[in-house]
């Protein structure tokens, strides 16, 4: 299930285009429930790409600089150790 949240926003659809509408004080929040696959891969020269997809074809892609990447790493195996969520 996807999930978007979207501020100040709107568009107009005219002769099937979107165009934005309004200033360019938007904000959005996404969010992947059920996520049926997920991996990191490299992406470009610099950056690692965390790709997350769900049953229903719907997907999020984050691309982290290599620290970024290594706290998430870091943060996830601090949680193995003392989450019950990876009994």
């Amino acid at each position: 299930m996807l999930t978007l949240n979207i501020d100040e926003f709107m568009l107009e659809l005219k002769d099937g285009a979107l165009k934005n509408v309004g200033p360019a004080n938007k904000s959005a929040e996404a969010k992947l429930f059920d996520v049926a696959s997920a991996e990191a891969r490299a992406f470009g020269d610099k950056r690692v790409k965390l790709v997350f997809e769900d049953d229903e074809g719907n997907e999020v892609q984050v691309a982290l600089f290599p620290d970024d990447a290594s706290r998430v790493a870091s943060d996830i195996e601090a949680l193995e150790d003392d989450s019950p969520v990876f009994e």
